[in-house]
């Protein structure tokens, strides 16, 4: 590594060392928290293995879904490795919360782009909640933030039985929401409709914060295992927590009525699950290291970043803002090229399932698609900004990002 690139880490380094600490007093907080619920448990070795078939009294299973209860502040939760990824988990979550004749309205402007298609909102699609006769509507945010007033008067629709919020950005250029910014939407719309039901998309969040959405007043929140909570071991898999009822509506769904979660063999897979979710706090906690590393890196280099290196973080999730393609493609290529697994291979722009632009992903991972570890990607549109998240450990996360900084700064 040249004088340069270590000059610009240590700088980085220094501009992010008041936020390192606090990330790591969070990872202690959260670690302690999932190691009381594992001795509350009493999770033994026996626990680990698994069912076949049908999968009925998997201990191992059901006492780890207990464990995500217990640690996310939720009255249940579903843990399994059917869900096939994080969409699918959130769109189980999402169907539990509406009848037939009712609408669930986004407060937090449109939804990821693989949600589009749940909702019904490019058309009557098989399976979609236009094709069981429900409704979804979005309101706007404004000047990047939930627009309350409005908000409050779309939740007055007699028709609106659910509120859909997304903590993460997605492939959007807001602020991702904290726990407590959640739990005060909460409270305005319940000011209004009590019964409201509300769910959020908690995807790239878990252990960034001190407590989840559901503590903070959310009814249910899903997400993928292979972000944050399967600290980088689970294979495959989402979860749903919160409210007993809804997580009992939405296995349904999952499997189907008359089943819902008593099903489900887990083929040998629960010691890794167990094992990942011990080590979340931790790596995420590497992962939101890297991402200010990250913020710190681009700052110094002229780009426009979000979160900045000095702003709190409430997912793992940074952008960087680079303004033109060709940039963006070297910034990829130097992520791909510092990954542990295809670290020749060359990422270039093509057509992804469920996105309407080109995508440009960079991602070197031992369990594809996983977010957790080091990976960016970016549809190519302007402002052509790039979303960075994952990085297994700090060290790895900052060799990734120095790599990426030597490719842009070629001629």
């Amino acid at each position: 590594m040249n004088e340069t690139l270590l000059a610009l880490a240590r700088r980085a380094e220094e501009k992010c060392a008041g936020r390192f600490a606090e990330i790591d007093r969070v990872a202690q907080v959260n670690t302690e928290k999932v190691l009381a619920a594992f001795a509350e448990e009493r999770v033994q070795t026996g626990d680990f293995a698994g069912t076949t078939g049908y999968g009925y009294d998997d201990v191992g299973r059901d006492k780890l879904e207990r464990i995500y209860a217990r640690v996310f502040g939720a009255e249940k939760a579903l843990v399994r490795t059917a869900f096939v990824n994080g969409t699918h988990a959130i769109a189980c979550a999402m169907f539990a919360c509406l009848s037939p004749g009712q609408t669930m309205v986004s407060v937090t402007g449109g939804v990821y782009d693989t949600l589009e298609t749940v909702a019904g909102l490019r058309g009557k699609v098989p399976g979609s909640f236009a094709d069981y006769g429900m409704g979804f509507r979005q309101v706007p945010l404004k000047h990047g933030a939930p627009d309350l007033p409005a908000i409050l008067e779309a939740v007055r629709a007699p028709d609106v039985a659910a509120v859909f919020i997304q903590r993460s950005r997605g492939y959007g250029i807001r602020k991702t929401l904290s726990p407590e910014e959640i739990g005060a939407l909460c409270r305005e719309i319940r000011v209004l409709r009590p019964e409201m039901v509300i769910l959020v998309d908690n995807s790239y969040g878990e252990f960034v914060c001190e407590a989840e959405p559901v503590a903070m007043g959310a009814d249910l929140m899903a997400a993928s295992l292979i972000k944050n909570p399967g600290g980088g071991l689970a294979p495959c898999g989402g979860y749903i927590a919160g409210r007993a009822d809804l997580v009992e509506r939405a296995a349904a769904r999952m499997t189907l009525p008359g089943i819902g979660g008593e099903c489900g063999a887990t083929l040998g897979v629960n010691r890794l699950l167990y094992q990942g979710f011990f080590l979340a706090p931790h790596v995420t906690a590497q992962a939101v290291k890297t991402g200010a590393f990250c913020a710190a890196v681009m700052e110094e280099l002229g780009y426009a970043v979000s979160p900045t290196a000095s702003e709190p973080r409430y997912d793992i999730i940074q952008t960087i803002d680079f303004g033109a393609p060709d940039v963006l493609i070297r910034f990829c290529e130097g992520i791909q090229s510092a990954s542990p697994v295809d670290s020749f291979a060359a990422p270039v722009p093509g057509d992804m399932p469920g996105y309407e632009d080109p995508v440009i992903m960079a991602a070197g991972a031992f369990i594809q698609g996983s977010s957790i570890e080091l990976s960016c990607d970016a549809p190519m549109r302007p402002p052509f900004t790039c979303y960075l998240q994952g990085g297994l450990t700090y060290e790895a996360g900052k060799l990734g990002i120095l790599r990426a900084a030597e490719r842009m700064m070629r001629k």
